[in-house]
């Protein structure tokens, strides 16, 4: 058994590889660990930016449980994560069945389709806004007035929130999602469907028994990233919905989210201490269910 190697001649023999990590070791640091670790205590104290926080143990937690306001932006954004990442799985797999050759058209179908997903995201959720605008200058109105029909209060009707904006993600997200899984095929060798189809498999038998179960890695990885996303939406509340300060999540709060509500306390209403609370409980919802997300997709690849 070899002898370890002693410090000094360790620092000799890759010292100069630790000074050239130590400027990201900083910035890690100073960017990520500090803030993480100052959010946290944050989290159990009354802080208001201004005064010195005060510590409060666990209040900001026991406060959350029964804030019906917090319970509410959970509840809206849970129909908007399962929304967004089931539709959003099936539509990017699909667009990738359907785009998945080497021919020119399938390279500037798949070229149009992935152009939302790197637009800047304030510029598509203004273009948005200018489609649902109230008045016949809204694109989807003026398009119901070439019908026939009533204008429609696209932005003030609740019942049609949480499906606009599961619309506005799924068509601003499935497009990356489709190159994932477009890659995903490119990776699966021919000599499986050429047996297959020797065996006389039909196409629907191809898909189910060789397509979806070599597709499950990628999978696993759309629905985590799009669950991640999902419970991070801001954008399209913040600029499409809201009316001002107190308005934030749109009418009687049809569109209210946890991060959205976790500006709203945090830098509207100056409760920072609460905001990180929220912000750690976010954290805690997101890495359960990736984590969850992650052993089934293991499981299944067992199986």
């Amino acid at each position: 058994m070899a002898s370890p190697i002693p410090l000094r001649g360790r620092l000799r023999r890759y010292g100069t590889s630790y000074a050239m990590l130590l400027p990201f070791l900083a910035l890690f640091a100073g960017f990520l660990l500090w803030p993480l670790a100052n959010s946290l205590y944050l989290s159990f104290t009354k802080f208001d930016g201004v005064n010195p926080a005060v510590f409060n143990g666990v209040d900001n937690f026991v406060q959350l449980a029964s804030d019906t306001r917090f319970r509410h932006a959970l509840g809206n954004t849970a129909l908007y994560v399962v929304g967004s990442v089931v539709f959003g799985t099936l539509l990017s797999l699909g667009l990738a069945l359907a785009f998945n050759g080497s021919s020119w058209p399938h390279r500037i179908m798949r070229t149009l389709f992935f152009l939302p997903s790197v637009t800047s995201s304030i510029a598509l959720m203004l273009m948005w806004k200018w489609v649902l605008y109230p008045s016949d200058v809204g694109l989807a109105n003026t398009i119901v007035d070439w019908l026939g029909g009533q204008a429609v209060a696209w932005l003030a009707t609740p019942g049609l929130t949480i499906p606009i904006l599961v619309l506005m993600s799924v068509w601003g997200g499935m497009g990356y999602g489709m190159v994932l899984y477009v890659a995903g095929l490119g990776s699966i060798p021919e000599e499986y469907y050429e047996a297959a189809k020797i065996d006389g498999a039909s196409a629907w038998r191809q898909f189910r028994h060789i397509t979806l179960p070599l597709l499950r890695p990628v999978t696993t990885y759309v629905v985590v990233t799009g669950l991640i996303g999902a419970f991070q939406v801001f954008e399209a509340v913040y600029i499409v919905f809201s009316q001002g300060a107190n308005t934030i999540g749109g009418v009687l709060d049809s569109g209210l989210m946890i991060v959205p509500y976790l500006y709203d306390q945090g830098f509207t209403h100056f409760r920072l201490g609460y905001a990180s609370a929220i912000a750690w409980v976010l954290f805690l919802i997101i890495f359960v269910l990736s984590l969850i997300n992650l052993r089934v997709g293991r499981a299944m690849k067992e199986l």
